[in-house]
């Protein structure tokens, strides 16, 4: 367990060179240009997560100013990611967990269950905050353990299916995305979408990046954009003007450099890629492979950005006025975007589809949070967190333990109780 916490605490810039000079090995690009792509790939993710935290560090204060501004006192609270990652990783499954994760994506490619090789070592934590969920309501060590690696080799053929979809809107080759969290409200998206196009009306609205980029010239430009919606946060936080425009101007800058970060990392992930797809062609003729990486890698499109910076104020609002919620928005507030980040190519980048969508997935994050924020204490308290004295309970609205699977989870486990 130690060699793994020390693995991961290394961080994504860490992990993904040393994770892609290997697999440049493996593939044959030799050592020279797998290390070059493997720090390229390094210095993508430190830009892009700079930019990140710069947009983070930015709208946290913002989003927190304004739920103080509307007195909201409620009693289960939002941790956020980071937090609740370090839940995941500390739970008493999680070396069996992660091992069989490797064993089961191995066996699934072997056996041509699955195209998808998955990369993306450090969101594992979102599988294992599952599993934590699971072990809170359960105790129980192998049903836990056994729960996550059904949720994993789902999410792998999941993978597959919506990869297709996603390599055409984001102009991206051989890449899927095994993110749980995300891939949660792609069905739903699939659904809002089906939706619309059948009202009359609103099957016409259809508002994105470049259309609005076309029809008001330079002031649809993303750092237009980005200033615009940052003046409006700041607006809704009370802050005084000259906060309000520092605010603007760092949310349009991370408009503008996230997506250049971004290319830093792809021109790594391609030169693998490439190799990769050679090298497989010759080991297995007639057969696809996908390498499975992180959202973070769509987050810079700007439809998806704008549209994560406008939910803030939704999920607020409505936390405050659905009847029975008892969940907070509060640390995972400025991470929103990454909701959006599989939903977007199932409404073809359609901001007002992606609203409608992830409106609806904060109602359901809200309410599952409400609901099953005990076992979240904990899972919390198993892994040795310590938690606020004046909240009942905790949940993190980017996880996959607030979505409809944490119901799931949770419903499993008490099913299980009550027949063992």
């Amino acid at each position: 367990m130690d060699i793994i916490n020390t693995i991961v605490g290394l961080g994504a810039a860490v992990m993904m060179p040393i994770i892609f000079f290997i697999v440049g090995l493996v593939f044959r690009l030799g050592i020279g240009k797998s290390f070059k792509a493997g720090m390229t790939v390094g210095v993508g993710f430190v830009g892009v997560s700079m930019v990140i935290n710069l947009l983070l560090d930015n709208l946290g204060p913002a989003s927190k100013a304004m739920v103080e501004r509307l007195g909201m006192h409620l009693t289960v609270v939002d941790v956020g990611w980071p937090t609740a990652s370090t839940i995941g990783w500390g739970t008493p499954i999680m070396v069996a967990a992660v091992v069989g994760f490797l064993v089961i994506n191995a066996v699934m490619v072997l056996l041509k269950l699955t195209k998808t090789v998955d990369v993306d070592i450090f969101n594992y934590w979102i599988f294992l905050q599952v599993g934590a969920t699971v072990y809170a309501v359960t105790n129980n060590f192998w049903f836990s353990t056994v729960f996550v690696w059904v949720v994993f080799a789902i999410v792998l053929k999941v993978a597959d299916l919506a990869a297709p979809y996603i390599q055409k809107e984001y102009h991206l080759k051989g890449i899927s995305f095994p993110h749980l969290a995300g891939l949660l409200w792609s069905p739903l998206a699939i659904g809002v979408n089906w939706a619309i196009d059948r009202i009359p009306g609103l099957k016409k609205i259809d508002f994105n990046a470049e259309k609005i980029q076309k029809r008001f010239g330079a002031y649809g430009e993303p750092v237009v954009l980005g200033f615009i919606l940052g003046l409006i946060i700041g607006f809704l936080a009370g802050y005084s003007p000259d906060k309000a425009i520092t605010l603007a101007i760092n949310v349009a800058a991370a408009m503008v450099l996230l997506p250049k970060m971004i290319d830093v990392l792809l021109e790594g992930l391609i030169t693998v890629r490439d190799a990769a797809e050679i090298q497989l062609k010759k080991w297995f003729p007639n057969r696809e492979f996908f390498i499975g990486m992180d959202t973070a890698l769509l987050i810079g499109e700007p439809s998806v950005l704008a549209s994560g910076l406008l939910l803030i104020p939704v999920a607020i609002v409505l936390a405050l006025i659905l009847p029975g919620n008892k969940m907070l928005p509060f640390a995972d507030l400025a991470s929103l975007t990454f909701l959006l980040a599989l939903v977007t190519p199932f409404v073809r980048r359609n901001m007002f589809k992606m609203l409608i969508t992830g409106t609806l997935s904060i109602i359901v994050i809200l309410y599952v949070g409400s609901a099953i924020a005990p076992f979240g204490t904990q899972s919390a308290m198993t892994s040795n967190i310590k938690l606020p004295s004046d909240f009942t309970g905790i949940a993190n609205m980017t996880g996959a333990v607030s979505g409809w699977l944490g119901w799931v989870a949770v419903k499993a486990g008490e099913l299980f109780n009550m027949v063992f």
